[in-house]
């Protein structure tokens, strides 16, 4: 939500007062946050059963959060030694077999995926990968873009749930075959759309003399290359999203050496990422909490807020450690991953989180949805609606819940004012109005202060996404309605804290 003006640097000790002030209110709320979880430890422990901590001695841990057991227990189970089998077999075929490098991994990714999902689960995909490659020789965008939507429809149909259920002997199994489809999808239709776009690129030999042989050698070249980018083993269960332009361009490159040292510093980020996440979840129950509605109406404002802090930012922390752990194997395939999520407490506004948490899922919003339905190019009217529909997609990718129906609407509403605000102070009467009469620095004083505002709506929409509509619900009467005066203020200037250090950091 930048205008179109030069940011300028503050003094310096102000700027270390927003750092101070920054630092603190998050370790007070997040104590405040421990105080609350040790004084209930025993009513959560019978309602959730907190698990036996192992990282900090005597303490216990809150195993609530889905997602981080989920792909805890599965690394250690086989994902952890499948992504270093990968990479030994990716460097062996480098070594030896440089010109069937692709083909190697793919066969071991594939390979990969059937072990842990079985014949059936990896027919379920296979199904899916035909079917796109099949609709995609229409060389129709809106065909593939039906057939993928339909497609994605059928993992929220509860009769073909069942029915994935009745595969598998576990519940993981499903989560993980479903996981695994849902982000095949996305790279389903990006192959598509791109075959469409440009169908020689996605194509085979040109040579045969037979129009038929040659129709067919192409389709078979066209499902090598999906399958190949479907199956790339460190992306396949959990992403993040790279297009299949990017993965086609990188992939046939020769594969750079990379230092010893360059990958240890990269194991120990990781590790150091995840004894913080370990850490969180042992200090505070922030996940158990929140799931009952008794403890959000209990909370003293302090610890409320460290509950909102805690939330987005194990969330954040997650999310290094699941993209940072394949990343890091990725690039020891001479690929560039998307860049990892930027932290949560520097993003001062709906633009910046989504162009800087999911790198890879904006990116492939913005070529895919935004741009071919119009972008910032083609009026208000076209912008709107292409903005509409990639909040619109992602919340039916992730399922099309009441709760993310909230969350979608709120994104796009916090982009269109952001993106107003924006036009409407770099338009030429109220910029030079603000020239006038403000001085850079309170310029930028002036945006930090309406950025903390965008803020605060920024965190009630992730509290909807990361808690549900209890959770929004509760934060919004605590703090906007009942808590007004005594908890909106301070909140908002602690966020004004908040945004001046992120504004500092952009302008790094």
């Amino acid at each position: 939500m930048t205008p179109q003006w030069e940011l300028v640097s503050l003094p310096r000790w102000e700027m270390m007062a927003y750092w101070i002030l920054s630092f603190s209110s998050h370790l007070y709320s997040f104590y405040q946050l421990h105080r609350f979880s040790k004084e209930h430890e025993v009513s959560l422990d019978r309602e959730v059963q907190l698990e036996r901590g192992f990282l900090i001695w005597g303490f216990k841990k809150d195993p609530t959060d889905f997602e981080w057991s989920f792909w805890n227990e599965w690394a250690w189970q086989s994902l952890l030694w499948s992504l270093i089998g990968h990479a030994v077999v990716s460097r062996l075929a480098d070594n030896f077999l440089p010109q069937f490098r692709l083909a190697v991994i793919t066969v071991y990714g594939f390979l990969s995926a059937g072990w842990l999902l079985g014949v059936r689960g990896l027919s379920v995909l296979m199904l899916h990968l035909s079917i796109s490659l099949v609709v995609a020789q229409l060389r129709s965008p809106i065909l593939s873009w039906f057939c993928s939507l339909l497609l994605l429809s059928t993992l929220n149909i509860t009769a073909l749930q069942d029915l994935q259920r009745g595969l598998y002997t576990s519940e993981d199994q499903y989560y993980l075959l479903l996981f695994s489809t849902a982000v095949c999808s996305l790279r389903c239709i990006s192959f598509s759309l791109e075959l469409c776009w440009h169908p020689l690129q996605a194509g085979g030999p040109n040579h045969c003399s037979h129009l038929e042989e040659k129709r067919l050698k192409t389709l078979i070249f066209q499902f090598y290359k999906l399958t190949a980018y479907c199956f790339y083993h460190p992306l396949f269960y959990n992403g993040p999203i790279v297009t299949y332009r990017d993965f086609s361009e990188q992939i046939e490159r020769p594969v750079c050496k990379v230092s010893v040292v360059y990958v240890l510093s990269g194991i120990l980020r990781v590790c150091v990422w995840w004894c913080l996440a370990e850490f969180m979840i042992h200090f505070m129950y922030m996940h158990a909490i929140q799931s009952n509605e008794t403890y959000l109406e209990m909370l003293p404002p302090w610890a409320l807020g460290g509950l909102a802090l805690a939330l987005v930012q194990f969330f954040y922390i997650k999310y290094l450690v699941l993209f940072g752990a394949v990343s890091l194997f990725v690039r020891l395939d001479g690929l560039e991953p998307p860049k990892l999520p930027r932290c949560v407490s520097i993003m001062y506004s709906f633009t910046g989180m989504w162009r800087h948490f999911d790198v890879g899922l904006y990116k492939w919003l913005i070529r895919y949805i935004y741009v071919p339905l119009g972008g910032s190019h083609h009026g208000v009217f076209r912008k709107l609606v292409s903005t509409a529909l990639a909040f619109g997609f992602v919340c039916f990718w992730h399922g099309c819940h009441d709760y993310l129906q909230y969350w979608a609407v709120l994104n796009w509403v916090g982009v269109l004012v952001e993106n107003g605000l924006a036009l409407l102070f770099s338009s030429r009467p109220f910029h030079h109005v603000i020239v006038r009469c403000l001085s850079p620095r309170m310029q930028r004083r002036g945006l930090a202060l309406i950025s903390a505002l965008s803020t605060a709506f920024l965190i009630l929409s992730n509290l909807l996404f990361l808690g549900g509509i209890h959770v929004g619900r509760i934060f919004w009467k605590r703090v906007f309605v009942q808590g007004w005066s005594s908890v909106a203020v301070p909140m908002v200037a602690f966020l004004y804290c908040f945004a001046q250090v992120g504004l500092e950091w952009d302008m790094r």
